[in-house]
């Protein structure tokens, strides 16, 4: 039986294919992940124009037909009331001024928790959740989060803890179209972030896990629970 010549070059030219898109495959990978890091050092100074997840909203709402409306106002950190920080900080990462971007103690509670069904926040620093919210949107996979983890000790060595604090509160989802501290203060209370009053900010801060399914006005009793955080740091 006669081989067919065509077929041992058959496989060299596929391997090489295959090699060629995986060479360029990781070069574009890594263009972006480039991309991103100029974007968090960028962002020290300059206030992001727009976030993955509210791109990510338009696009629901357009395709699904739905109306929109964003509500989004960035202001200074020393525009936010103190209180306000502090119960974010209390409801979302706690431990946010002594860890270096991911919280591993944190992390085993809300694994042991969610193992046993009473997980009331994830385990991801205010950090992870800013690189997300900047640039991966509400998805959920295992690559998101390899890329996510590489990127959150960017954002801490060139952004700062103020910086990622200020970021975050004027960037995360506070509500259908709401966005940032101010106004959430305003959608919610009709008052200003730099007003906003100690109890008001820790129902805020608890619809953070749910922005879209909670309301700060049935918050009542995790507010309480974050009020009592804040007493036990001496906020």
């Amino acid at each position: 039986m006669t081989e067919n010549p065509d077929t041992h070059n058959e496989t060299p030219l596929r391997r090489g294919l295959l090699r060629s898109f995986l060479r360029w495959f990781v070069l574009g990978v890594a263009l972006l992940w480039l991309l991103a890091v100029l974007i968090l050092v960028a962002a020290r100074w300059i206030d992001p124009p727009t976030t993955a997840v509210r791109m990510e909203r338009r696009m629901q709402a357009w395709i699904h037909h739905t109306p929109y409306h964003e509500r989004y106002k960035f202001v200074p950190l020393n525009q936010i009331s103190p209180d306000f920080q502090h119960a974010v900080i209390a409801a979302e990462d706690a431990r946010f001024y002594q860890h270096h971007g991911f919280d591993w103690h944190a992390m085993q509670i809300a694994a042991e928790d969610d193992i046993e069904g009473g997980r009331i926040r994830g385990g991801s620093t205010l950090t992870q959740q800013l690189v997300k919210n900047l640039f991966f949107g509400t998805g959920r996979s295992i690559l998101r989060k390899g890329a996510e983890s590489t990127l959150v000790p960017v954002a801490e060595l060139v952004l700062g803890k103020q910086r990622i604090l200020e970021l975050y509160l004027n960037v995360v989802e506070w509500g259908p179209g709401v966005y940032g501290a101010e106004s959430a203060c305003r959608y919610y209370y009709r008052t200003s972030a730099r007003n906003i009053d100690r109890q008001q900010s820790a129902q805020l801060a608890a619809i953070l896990p749910l922005p879209l399914k909670r309301r700060p006005d049935h918050m009542s009793h995790y507010g309480g629970v974050i009020l009592e955080r804040m007493r036990q740091v001496g906020w």
